[in-house]
């Protein structure tokens, strides 16, 4: 391998010059004067709660995911159990056993953050493996049978009737394709995408990736949509024509206090997405969504720059409207102590 393409799969260089690698802080730093100015418009440094009174926090950090599967409305999300910390596996199996839900199933922390500790769980042995490691309250979710994922983020301004799609994000799942030749580790060391994820891929599946995959033979390895677990994300904000945006908005709506934020959806077909048919929302994120589109390697980093302080605006003008309809803002106090519980909470999941 030559000097250059030695370093061109570098992760140390694959991170510096793919700035959909960049860490938060990086990522976010020049964008915080800005961010200081909507807090003084505001009136508040913690505003962002008001912009979902429906949702814990807003969605910014701290929101259970159970909370929100609570008022979605019924039929648009997975059968899904919440389990309290220290709960005992038996617990869990038996639950499992009396919905008759059939494997996959999938394991999430109900306080979670981009894709920490979500596992595909194949067996009852898998589900014992993952009850007893789980120090945090957890979820045990039927699997989403549709292959197509999107996010899909839309706002609302109160007291308007419509609201608006402004982005749509597609996922292609971390995998591969074989060779007849190579096992999958090797395949993967091939794309510089995926040599990031390799150090936990081979921590959590050395046996799956040692096998050597026939010609043309595709195997998905980390069926989350999750940029952070590996998978590549697609600007889609095309397919939001008029009968999407109308089938997100009569959804939205349905939505107790939801007004801002990215769903994220598994669905069968674009056509029937479009219809409201054959889709479940997998999470839905409020205040603290990012636009995801902004990731797809084609973007420039200004490009992310600008998709992140006009979404930071539409959020700062929902949260004031609701604030002078009565929603208080979060205090200092109440918000220093939400960033110091969701610092703990990433050394757990992660």
């Amino acid at each position: 391998m030559s000097f250059i393409k030695k370093l061109k799969f570098h992760p140390f260089f694959i991170k510096l010059f793919n700035w959909e690698y960049w860490s938060f802080n990086v990522l976010y730093a020049p964008l915080y004067p800005y961010w200081f100015w909507l807090c003084l418009k505001a009136r508040a440094f913690f505003y962002i709660n008001a912009a979902n009174p429906g949702i814990r926090n807003g969605g910014f950090l701290m929101e259970s995911k159970k909370e929100i599967y609570d008022i979605l409305p019924v039929g648009t999300y997975p059968t899904t159990f919440f389990f309290p910390v220290g709960t005992d596996a038996a617990t869990v199996l038996a639950a499992i056993q009396h919905k008759q839900l059939n494997f996959p199933l999938i394991g999430k922390p109900d306080i979670g953050m981009r894709g920490m500790s979500v596992q595909k769980l194949e067996s009852n042995a898998e589900v014992i493996a993952y009850v007893e490691q789980a120090d945090f309250d957890f979820l045990i979710q039927a699997y989403i049978p549709f292959e197509e994922e999107v996010g899909i983020f839309y706002y609302r301004i109160p007291g308007q009737e419509k609201g608006k799609i402004t982005g749509i994000v597609g996922k292609e799942f971390l995998s591969v394709t074989g060779d007849g030749v190579s096992t999958v580790d090797q395949l993967l060391q091939l794309d510089p995408r995926y040599i990031l994820q390799l150090p936990v891929l081979r921590r959590t599946m050395a046996e799956e990736l040692s096998i050597v995959l026939k010609k043309e033979e595709q195997k998905i390895l980390v069926p989350y949509g999750n940029h952070a677990r590996g998978a590549k994300f697609i600007d889609l904000t095309h397919l939001a024509d008029i009968s999407l945006n109308q089938m997100i908005d009569e959804l939205a709506k349905k939505i107790d206090g939801f007004y801002y934020g990215r769903m994220d959806i598994r669905y069968e077909t674009i056509e029937l997405l479009r219809e409201g048919k054959n889709f479940m929302i997998v999470e839905l994120n409020g205040s603290g969504s990012e636009p995801t589109h902004m990731y797809d390697p084609k973007h420039s980093v200004f490009f992310a720059w600008r998709e992140i302080t006009r979404h930071w605006h539409i959020m700062c003008e929902i949260s004031m409207i609701n604030h002078a309809k009565g929603v208080p803002y979060m205090t200092r106090a109440e918000g220093l102590a939400m960033l110091k519980q969701n610092a703990a909470m990433v050394k757990k999941i992660s």
